[in-house]
């Protein structure tokens, strides 16, 4: 959990940014996009479609229904008339230790996501039905243990600090925050895009997660430069181009221990395509094609939008060994020697 502070650390890396983006301006040409700037992704639509939302592209007024209702934070009733948290857990109640989360915290944007216009109920478009399709295979299981469902259960595996999920070690955000696949989640949904002429960097604010993407004059060129198989690294081995005034950027090799928590998962044979243009002075068009036979039934293809803000970036307070691991460690050791007490009291 975090609060957007301003402190040293979120101003040091503050002024990192100002200084990779202190190149000349890249000015916007036929082929290269001007993307650079403060962005952001906040809405409520998620990744698949919700049940009984029929259709991609709803009015204003159904796509405020929509969003009154969406569960927040695991919360159901989603948003009040103020556009708060509507379902905020008792301080005593059973369900506070593990939705501890009220509208004080979250900032996860108050409508569906607003893409060229229009009000989307999923970011998948394709396949039509705006649900990905996922193969049932025991050799890719990723209905695994995460952030999102230890979050709503308070029950996880505790064996050690390398069984908790990537969130809760603060190594990388939650919700494909910085992707491949880049999509809005419970809060910090803002973004620095800085451009040099031979790379992009992507900063996002959760977790001061940042991709550094090399751009190269065609895509023959960028895929000819991949990094070895033997890196495998957070965010993958991507590469990019400009083509038709689009930044694409091609991405396989996730790193395997992001792979498993992944809500956009590829295996060594998979990639990720992802597309950036400008669609007018303040958003940002962004689109993102999933291939991989292995864990899919065909091709899928998500998409929404960035919005300039005047917001700027803050201090992500969150970082590997941060007091809650010696805590949850901790609470789980004790859980063990209560549970041998009471077999050995039975026994």
């Amino acid at each position: 959990m975090l609060i957007r502070t301003n402190h040293t650390v979120g101003a040091a890396l503050l002024l990192l940014c100002v200084l990779v983006s202190s190149y000349p301006a890249l000015a916007q040409t036929s082929e290269r996009p001007d993307l650079e700037g403060i962005w952001t992704n906040a809405s409520l639509t998620k990744l698949n479609r919700p049940d009984g939302v029929d259709t991609l592209v709803v009015t204003p007024e159904i796509a405020q229904v929509i969003a009154a209702n969406t569960p927040i934070a695991g919360l159901e009733g989603g948003l009040d008339e103020g556009g708060a948290v509507a379902a905020v857990p008792d301080a005593s109640g059973d369900d506070f230790g593990t939705r501890a989360y009220n509208n004080f915290w979250v900032d996860p944007g108050s409508n569906l996501a607003l893409v060229k216009g229009e009000f989307r109920t999923s970011y998948v478009v394709n396949p039509e039905n705006g649900r990905v399709p996922r193969r049932e295979s025991p050799e890719y299981d990723f209905e695994r243990r995460n952030f999102g469902s230890r979050y709503a259960t308070g029950i996880g595996d505790a064996r050690g600090p390398e069984a908790i999920p990537n969130a809760e070690r603060c190594l990388l955000g939650f919700g494909n925050k910085a992707g491949p696949g880049m999509m809005g989640a419970l809060y910090n949904n803002t973004y620095q895009f800085v451009q040099t002429p031979d790379h992009v960097m992507i900063l996002a604010e959760m977790v001061h997660d940042a991709r550094i993407i090399p751009v190269f004059d065609s895509r023959e060129e960028a895929l000819a430069n991949r990094r070895p198989v033997a890196l495998e690294q957070w965010f993958g081995d991507s590469v990019g181009w400009y083509e038709d005034e689009v930044l694409v950027v091609e991405t396989v090799n996730i790193n395997p221990i992001q792979l498993g928590q992944s809500s956009v998962p590829i295996t060594k044979q998979g990639h990720i395509i992802e597309r950036f243009s400008r669609y007018s002075e303040g958003e940002m068009f962004y689109q993102f094609t999933v291939e991989d036979s292995n864990i899919y039934l065909q091709p899928w293809t998500a998409e929404l939008s960035f919005y300039a803000t005047n917001d700027g970036l803050y201090e992500y307070a969150c970082h590997e060994g941060n007091y809650a691991m010696p805590g949850i460690l901790a609470g789980a050791r004790r859980l063990e020697k209560e549970m041998e007490a009471e077999q050995d009291a039975t026994n």
